[in-house]
């Protein structure tokens, strides 16, 4: 079965984590088009590591930019690997903007998207973008998992805590 998935943040082309989407022991992952999200949310930068979430927060922040790629069973199960679904991202059908091709109408493709959803309140007055790269003029270059400290517990750095 195929899926329709947006990438948002390091999974898109040109960005770090572009290579689990390529590799076929991964299964299926091909690019079909750019798009934005149809609601604004908070896309924001966290972490010592510079991970770019996507708040759950419909209504806040912008119309998100990025990539929709059809994807496999398999890779789908990778990729909930690597966001950590359901711990850390909760994966949702979510809708999105393309244009389709050769004209300027605009429709709106379903895709599973990755939110980030059991998180701090004062994230939403980071900053806010509504395009992610990794080498933006930010300064905040993601770091990749296998450099990171593996005693450091980032969630807590996002996470909400229940009172």
């Amino acid at each position: 079965m195929s899926h329709q998935v947006f990438v948002y943040g390091t999974l898109k082309r040109k960005e770090p984590n572009y290579h689990w989407l390529t590799n076929p022991d991964n299964g299926s992952g091909k690019f079909v088009c750019e798009g934005y999200t149809k609601n604004k949310y908070p896309l924001i930068i966290a972490t010592k590591y510079n991970i770019p979430f996507l708040l759950y927060s419909p209504g806040d922040g912008h119309h998100v930019k990025g990539e929709i790629f059809t994807i496999d069973d398999m890779m789908l199960s990778k990729l909930d690997i690597l966001e950590d679904h359901p711990k850390w991202y909760i994966r949702e059908i979510d809708d999105i903007i393309v244009k389709t091709q050769g004209t300027n109408k605009e429709e709106i493709m379903k895709c599973w998207v990755y939110f980030l959803k059991n998180f701090r309140s004062d994230l939403l007055r980071k900053q806010l973008y509504d395009n992610y790269s990794s080498s933006g003029a930010h300064g905040l270059k993601y770091l990749e998992r296998s450099k990171r400290d593996p005693k450091h517990d980032y969630y807590s750095e996002i996470k909400h805590k229940p009172s």
